[in-house]
């Protein structure tokens, strides 16, 4: 295949947003949808073909050069892409679940105005994530990262007439500036170390290089690509943008928010893992933020009653997982569940789109109820997913998230206790959210009255999607339970020194793995079974444990009061001194004295010579002949 071909992957639906953005809404809806989701069907074609060439190349990698890029000094970054199975497989996920919620957009966004904005945006982003996944150096990752954090903004501020949507786009933008602070600290790190930002060298060289004993260099530059990816991934303390981005349409929750933006740091750590390994209290930061993380939205997402809330503080909790597993130096464990993640998270994010359509827009799941006879096809997948996620023996949840928690316990049984907490959590929130919306009694008649099933073009990206999450479990069954977690060794020329100690892991007891896996699954299914029971008959039990334990229910229900805390102790005093900026520095010092006074100077100095212009010659002559005298006393003096 011809070099232009492959860049024909990012770059096609980069021409389908500018078509779009351009030319969609003059030529109408049809137009625009054959536009948007031609563009990214096309790219998932070409990414399929790259990805079985691919496989057949000498080492599994095939790069990409146009030209070089940035040549400056001793800095030369080269204009190109790498296609090797974690950029491969990650292409083909972003192109493909892409393609699904593009379907999806058409149905639900069909009556929406800016339709072709939307799809612009949409086109937009799936370019820019393509440019990370592949960008053969952090420079054009780096663009790609920022790209996305754009389009991030764009789509999750698409209802721009709300008095939420702006706000919450700009929560998202200014809170992934501080990550990417990190990211660009990290960069200029990484080259003053090794002389290049091209990863393919940097990883050439950190092969010959000892893990550091103490904090060093690569310690730094990690701790600080680290926060960049934290931004990103949405990890403690820089999530608080995620759950705010429900305010977007909900495709794009599913997109963006579930199976490819957030997941970006996780990738980025994936292709340096052998930079990561040289670093192990860089390592230990990993582990324990992801374990911190996961435990802490798992408890917010419990009493949240927005549908799309709870799934977002879900988001973030898995999320902390899969930073967990790349902590306890399984990387290809934390992709695998990358990989799982996208496919029920998507589901799951687009089955509550077809809920929440169906009920009007009603988002609240306290007014939701008996929807499983109406709904049957969004019900039985978003079981699936449910299934998945909460990590029932046999799906692909259980696969990923079980070989997670045994890595984080030959690690540290600490970390196995935090991860199966949080598990339970996920189960129990997870097993509310299906009750209330599709079991027991509708608690709002008139929307359940006009409720039914979505039209195809929603119902049937989620079959996909659903067959998807059944289907993932074949690449990653884990060596410690016995299968051959292909998902590893397929990736290891690409995280090859990421594996050595996960590899070695996997060797331990199986009968510990088995063990592990039973009680953690044990403790899990009731915790699902207690969430059935608590409200499969409605509120009546939930509300009087409520009222029992009001004071950690408030603290749950209010997210720990961390939206507050930040609004009190940064945001205001930060507003309060850029005020003094403005009224003190700005309008008194800049405005006044720096611009008016002078202002005001020249303008008297200009009244003042007014009134020497009087307009009769006399005066004018005396005043030159005043003038010639001074000037010959002046010289003769």
């Amino acid at each position: 295949m011809s070099d232009i071909y492959y860049w024909m992957i990012p770059l096609l639906p980069l021409l389908g947003a500018a078509i779009n953005g351009l030319l969609g809404k003059r030529f109408g809806k049809t137009f625009t949808s054959a536009v948007a989701l031609g563009s990214v069907l096309g790219s998932l074609v070409l990414a399929i073909i790259a990805f079985v060439l691919m496989k057949a190349a000498p080492g599994q990698r095939l790069e990409i050069c146009a030209d070089t890029w940035i040549n400056a000094g001793s800095l030369s970054v080269p204009f190109g892409l790498v296609f090797d199975p974690l950029s491969g497989l990650m292409s083909l996920v972003v192109t493909g679940i892409g393609f699904l919620i593009h379907i999806y957009s058409v149905g639900y966004m069909g009556k929406e105005e800016g339709y072709a904005r939307y799809f612009s945006y949409l086109n937009l982003f799936i370019f820019f994530m393509l440019t990370l996944v592949l960008g053969s150096s952090l420079p054009l990752v780096f663009v790609g990262w920022e790209g996305v954090g754009l389009c991030s903004y764009l789509l999750i501020g698409y209802y721009y007439k709300t008095d939420y949507a702006p706000g919450a786009g700009l929560k998202a933008f200014l809170t992934n500036r501080v990550g990417d602070l990190g990211m660009v600290i990290g960069m200029m790190t990484l080259f003053a170390a090794f002389g290049t930002l091209t990863i393919g060298d940097i990883l050439v060289h950190a092969g010959g290089l000892s893990p550091e004993a103490g904090f060093g260099v690569l310690t730094f530059a990690t701790l600080m690509v680290f926060i960049g990816a934290a931004g990103k991934s949405a990890q403690i303390p820089l999530y608080i943008w995620l759950p705010d981005a429900m305010a977007g349409p909900t495709p794009v929750s599913a997109l963006i928010h579930a199976a490819t933006m957030v997941t970006s740091g996780i990738v980025l750590l994936c292709r340096l893992a052998p930079l990561f390994q040289l670093a192990p209290i860089t390592m230990n930061a990993v582990a324990w933020v992801g374990a911190a993380t996961a435990i802490f939205a798992a408890t917010i997402g419990l009493l949240q009653r927005d549908i799309k809330k709870v799934l977002a503080y879900s988001t973030v909790s898995q999320l902390g997982y899969m930073f967990l597993g790349l902590g306890a130096a399984g990387f290809a464990a934390g992709f695998f569940h990358v990989f799982t993640h996208a496919w029920f998270k998507a589901l799951l994010f687009l089955g509550a789109g077809s809920v929440i359509t169906a009920m009007h827009h009603e988002q609240d799941l306290f007014k939701m109820g008996g929807l499983k006879e109406k709904m049957p096809i969004t019900f039985w997948t978003m079981l699936i997913a449910t299934l998945c996620i909460i990590g029932f023996p046999g799906t692909s949840g259980f696969a990923s998230k079980d070989e997670i928690l045994y890595l984080a316990f030959l690690k540290s049984p600490v970390l196995w206790v935090i991860g199966v907490l949080g598990a339970c959590c996920t189960a129990f929130y997870m097993l509310r959210l299906l009750t209330l919306a599709f079991w027991g009694k509708p608690r709002d008649i008139h929307a359940f009255r006009h409720a039914r099933e979505s039209h195809a073009t929603m119902t049937a990206p989620l079959v996909v999607l659903a067959v998807g999450s059944i289907l993932a479990v074949g690449l990653g069954w884990p060596e410690a339970f016995g299968g051959s977690f292909a998902i590893g060794k397929f990736l290891s020329p690409s995280i090859a020194h990421g594996q050595i100690d996960a590899h070695a892991a996997h060797h331990g007891s199986h009968g510990l793995a088995w063990g592990l896996a039973l009680i953690s699954t044990i403790i899990v299914l009731g915790a699902a079974w207690f969430g059935w029971k608590t409200y499969k008959d409605g509120l009546t039990i939930a509300e009087a444990r409520a009222s029992r334990m009001s004071g950690l229910h408030k603290i749950l229900f209010n997210k720990y009061y961390v939206d507050e805390a930040i609004e009190r102790l940064i945001l205001a005093p930060v507003r309060c001194f850029g005020q003094f900026l403005f009224k003190r520095v700005d309008v008194t010092v800049i405005d006044g004295v720096g611009i008016n006074l002078p202002a005001a100077l020249t303008r008297m100095a200009g009244d003042f010579v007014t009134l020497l212009q009087t307009g009769r010659v006399r005066n004018y002559i005396l005043t030159m002949g005043l003038g010639t005298a001074a000037l010959i006393w002046l010289f003769l003096k």
